[in-house]
This record gives structure tokens, sequence and C-alpha cells, in this order.
């Protein structure tokens, strides 16, 4: 019987392209209802596709304490969101949610 190595998904290393970030932040955005902590995480493997040291960098924060506000576990603060998804090139967006349509 042959022995199968699995690795943990990791999505940032199939972010390869602007287009392939804007979708996933995208789907991520509609996927996460009120999950704030998806999002963070879903800024965490964009931030690590694009490198989070250029991103320390054009944000003005500390890369150690980027990680752990995009990890999911941490809780930043909206303008540290703000700040990231401009150095990402992001941009969030809002629309009329349709509630209940009959």
């Amino acid at each position: 019987m042959t022995n199968i190595k699995l690795r943990k998904w990791d999505s940032a290393e199939h972010l390869k392209t602007e287009e392939d970030i804007a979708l996933y932040f995208e789907a991520c955005l509609q996927e996460a209802g009120d999950d704030a902590a998806f999002i963070t995480k879903a800024l965490g493997n964009i931030a690590r596709a694009k490198g989070m040291s250029q991103l320390a960098k054009d944000t003005g924060l500390g890369r150690e304490s980027l990680y752990k506000a995009l990890s999911g576990e941490g809780n930043p603060s909206f303008a540290t969101i703000l700040k990231v998804t401009s150095a990402l090139g992001l941009r969030l967006h809002a629309e009329t949610a349709e509630h209940g349509v009959s």
C-alpha cells in the first residue's frame, strides 16, 4: 500500500494574479456574513501571497503585528483593515442586501 502525503490547503499559494486576489476577496466578503475573523484571515492570506514585509512597509505597521492581526485570531481595528486593504490594492464596497424577497 502506498503512503499518501497530504498538505494543509494554503489559499495564499493560489493567489497569483491581481484578478485572483480580487475574486478571492469578493468571495470571502460574500461568504463571511458577520464573521469578521473570516475577513481578517482572508486579508492575511492575500498579504502572505503578496508579501507581508512589503505590506508592513506600505502600511507603516509592524510585520509581526500584521501577522497577528490578520491571522483570524487577532482583532484589528477598522483603521488597520482600511490601511491593509488600501495597501493591497483592494476596495471594500457596499450594496443593498436582499432580505426575504418573495
